[in-house]
C-alpha cells in the first residue's frame, strides 16, 4: 500500500505537465490563427523569415541593402501572378493548401537523396513539394529548420491560411512578401531591382524571368545570365496562358 502511494504523487506530476504542455499547444495554435484572421485586414509588416534575414544581413554586412514594397492586389497585375502560379504551384487555385501527392513524391525523393549523400559523405539535395501556401504558413510564421514537429506546424497554419483568408489574399501576401534576392522581398521590389520599373509594368516574359527565381533566388541573383533562367522562363511563358487565377 505504501509503495502505490509514494507513485500517485508522481502520476499526478506527469498527469499535470502533460495537461500544461496540452495547454500551451493549444494557446500557440490560437495565437497563430489570431495573427492569421488579423491579416485578411491588416498588411503583415514583415515575416519570421524577413526578420531572420535582417538579423544576418544587419551582422554580417556594414551597408544594409533592404527592399519592400508593398502594391494591392488589385494592382499586382495579371502577368506576375500567372507566372508565379505557373512555376510554383499550377493547381494553386483548385487545392486546399496541400498536395498530398506531391508532397509525399517529395518526401520519398528526398528520403533516398539522403541516403545517397550520406553513402558518399556529401550535402542531400532536397527537392520541394510545397504549394504557395505552404511556403507563406513557413515564411510567416515558422524558422527553416527541417523537422517533423516544424512541417506538422506547417501544415496547420496551411489549412488556416486557407480557410481563413481565401486564394486571393494569400497570393497577395505571397507575392508581397517572398525573398527575390539578398535583401529584396515582394514581386514590386524584385522588379525595381532586376529591371528597373514597378511590377505594374512587367511584361509577360520578365514575370516569367522572375518566378523561375524563386525556388533560389540569392543564388540566381548572381548568375543573372544562366541559360537555365531563360530556358525555364520561356517554358513558364507557354503555361501562363493555361493557369487558372483564383
Amino acid at each position: 500500500m505504501t509503495v502505490q502511494r509514494s507513485r500517485h504523487p508522481v502520476l499526478r506530476g506527469v498527469l499535470r505537465w502533460l495537461m500544461l504542455l496540452m495547454w500551451c499547444a493549444l494557446g500557440l495554435q490560437l495565437f497563430f490563427v489570431g495573427r492569421i484572421v488579423t491579416m485578411r485586414y491588416v498588411d503583415p509588416s514583415s515575416t519570421a523569415f524577413q526578420r531572420s534575414e535582417l538579423w544576418r544581413i544587419s551582422h554580417q554586412q556594414h551597408d544594409l541593402r533592404w527592399s519592400q514594397r508593398w502594391v494591392a492586389e488589385d494592382k499586382l497585375p495579371p502577368q506576375i501572378r500567372r507566372a508565379v502560379i505557373a512555376s510554383e504551384d499550377d493547381v494553386f487555385a483548385n487545392h486546399t493548401g496541400v498536395q498530398w501527392a506531391a508532397l509525399e513524391r517529395a518526401w520519398s525523393k528526398n528520403a533516398r537523396a539522403q541516403a545517397r549523400a550520406q553513402a558518399i559523405n556529401q550535402p542531400a539535395k532536397m527537392v520541394g513539394g510545397s504549394t504557395i501556401t505552404q511556403q507563406l504558413a513557413k515564411n510567416l510564421f515558422l524558422s527553416g529548420e527541417r523537422t517533423l514537429f516544424r512541417k506538422a506546424q506547417e501544415l496547420l497554419l496551411t489549412l488556416a491560411l486557407e480557410q481563413c483568408l481565401g486564394k486571393q489574399r494569400i497570393l497577395e501576401i505571397y507575392l508581397n512578401s517572398v525573398e527575390w534576392g539578398e535583401g529584396v522581398f515582394g514581386a514590386d521590389a524584385a522588379a525595381r531591382h532586376y529591371f528597373g520599373h514597378p511590377v505594374a509594368q512587367l511584361s509577360a516574359w520578365e514575370s516569367a524571368r522572375l518566378a523561375v527565381m524563386l525556388p533560389r533566388p540569392k543564388y540566381y541573383e548572381k548568375l543573372s545570365r544562366s541559360p537555365y533562367l531563360n530556358e525555364r522562363a520561356n517554358i513558364i511563358l507557354t503555361r501562363m496562358p493555361m493557369v487558372t487565377l483564383p
